[in-house]
């Protein structure tokens, strides 16, 4: 029997054949651990992360609260569309992970979207 680490594994194998990061689009990952959410806008040409947010940023700092909630992907979608219009990326491709797309991915993706991020 296959663990649920193992099937999105294969699931986030079989998204990135088809997800690709290209200097005219480049990719927005998601990674999602028990207790944080992170996201990273990546070049896969040269292999770099342009820009990264993640609730453990010092923008979040202050925030005594549990971070691996909706709530809190909301702020990283918000953070990582600001950072990325900022060095002047407009339009992404995203790439869920393996996730489903649903609860906190959907909710980092609605934000970015609505923060002026294009995918």
């Amino acid at each position: 029997m296959e663990s649920k680490k193992e099937g999105r594994q294969r699931r986030r194998v079989r998204i990135r054949k088809k997800v690709y990061g290209t200097p005219e689009r480049l990719r927005l990952s998601v990674y999602k651990s028990l207790n944080n959410t992170y996201a990273q806008v990546i070049d896969d040409l040269k292999g770099h992360t342009i820009v990264s947010a993640s609730s453990i940023d010092k923008e979040f700092r202050d925030d005594k609260s549990h971070k691996g909630n909706i709530h809190t992907a909301k702020k990283v979608g918000q953070l990582i569309a600001a950072k990325a219009i900022g060095k002047g990326i407009k339009k992404v491709v995203f790439d869920r992970g393996g996730y489903l797309y649903h609860g906190r991915v959907k909710a980092l993706a609605d934000a970015a979207r609505e923060a002026g991020l294009e995918f």
